[in-house]
């Protein structure tokens, strides 16, 4: 049995952000022992996956990045187009094994975290009378039994059901990685948005355009709504929208992506023990109204791996503030009884609101007469409708994520 200072379940995005973040600790602080535990190679471990976010550059992890771009564009239901430059952000694309090459050469050597593959069956907070702490057990990839002690243990695993809520949607997607034969992208911009796709009854719909050049790009169709699709569903709309839509012609797959992002308002939990904390998307970095996650996790990375060198707990603090978490409430609720039109609703806000300011708005980072401001670019009447009706509606469990 190994006794370390802290363990990190999970070597997604979350996992691999704090592992790095506690392992470089400020100058004249020890690096602390530090154990990553990741799932072995089969069902368990995640394929390659793509994440977007956008900050100030330079960035911390800009020497990894696919792409990045500096003019948004979203398309209206009519092929109206609003572009935007929304400096001094830009919009990054990252790709999860250049992300982990990144850190695995930051962290190559004396104080890197220690490696382990297994897949986790428990984690608990150590029984009164044997210390402080937490046990982390399963099955090495090797297939011995594995046990692991920590005086911290962070699990980013994905929860195995959803908290109850009010509204629960899915952000479903697939995206397919194409090559054409004729140069038919704009690798100076990408398309956020583009709703001209064929509209769900509850929820909305959209494509999702992210050139790396003339010939390439990451092209996706994406859904919030209560059900993913079954694989002709997402084949078809991709094919409608590549063929009937963007006109791509002639064209290769040279690789695609899937994905289930829950949108929910009911409350993840971030404590799970005494010296359990959940991270990630398990811990509430994943932002109700719109799915992005990779932002908020690095603040949740900053801000843990602060406390613990200043040796404080390490309790990982809220994602969003209390008032984001209310106006994504109201959203969710608007596009999931039908009363909100998603599509109009967002097409609206970039038409109407700087795009600089919409994107702080998304994550969470504007002042409150700006969410006033931007609340009145919405359809009122509906917002306040929902507002109304939310104080009555009861918490339900969803199922399994």
């Amino acid at each position: 049995m190994r006794e370390t200072d802290v363990i990190v379940v999970g070597a997604g995005a979350a996992g691999l952000s704090l592992a790095y973040r506690l392992c470089t600790p400020p100058p004249g602080h020890p690096v602390p022992d530090v154990t990553l535990v990741d799932a072995p190679a089969g069902p368990l471990r995640p394929p390659e996956r793509t994440w977007c976010f956008w900050e100030t550059s330079p960035g911390d992890f800009d020497s990894a990045l696919t792409a990045e771009w500096d003019s948004l564009r979203v398309r209206g239901r009519d092929g109206s187009a609003t572009v935007g430059r929304p400096a001094p952000f830009r919009y990054k694309m990252l790709r999860s094994g250049s992300f982990e090459a990144l850190l695995a050469r930051r962290l190559d050597g004396t104080g890197a975290p220690r490696r382990v593959a297994a897949r986790v069956d428990d984690i608990r907070d150590l029984a009164s009378g044997h210390g402080t702490g937490a046990e982390v057990t399963g099955v090495a990839a090797d297939g011995s039994e594995l046990t692991l002690r920590g005086r911290w243990v962070f699990d980013s695993r994905p929860p195995r059901a959803l908290p109850p809520a009010r509204t629960t949607l899915l952000q479903h997607f697939r995206g397919w990685f194409v090559r054409t034969d004729r140069p038919v992208f704009d690798p100076a911009t990408a398309d956020l948005m583009d709703f001209r796709t064929p509209q769900p009854a509850h929820g909305l719909s959209f494509g999702y355009v992210l050139p790396t050049n003339a010939y390439e790009a990451l092209v996706e169709y994406t859904e919030f709504s209560r059900a993913v699709l079954d694989d002709a569903g997402y084949a078809r709309a991709l094919r409608q929208y590549t063929e009937r839509v963007l006109g791509l012609g002639s064209f290769e797959v040279t690789a695609t992506e899937q994905g289930v992002i829950p949108m929910t308002d009911g409350r993840f939990p971030r404590r799970g023990g005494r010296s359990v904390f959940r991270i990630g998307t398990a811990g509430g970095a994943t932002r109700p109204s719109t799915g992005y996650t990779f932002a908020a996790v690095q603040r949740q990375a900053r801000a843990v791996a602060g406390a613990f060198h200043a040796g404080r707990v390490p309790e990982p603090p809220p994602a969003y503030s209390a008032r984001a978490g209310a106006m994504d409430a109201v959203l969710l609720r608007g596009l999931d009884s039908g009363r909100v039109d998603g599509a109009a609703f967002f097409e609206g806000l970039f038409r109407r609101v700087p795009m600089e300011r919409l994107l702080r708005f998304l994550d969470g980072d504007t002042r409150p007469y700006e969410d006033f401001t931007i609340g009145l670019r919405t359809p009122v009447g509906p917002m306040l409708r929902t507002v109304a009706e939310l104080p009555w509606l009861r918490h339900r469990r969803a199922g399994a994520s």
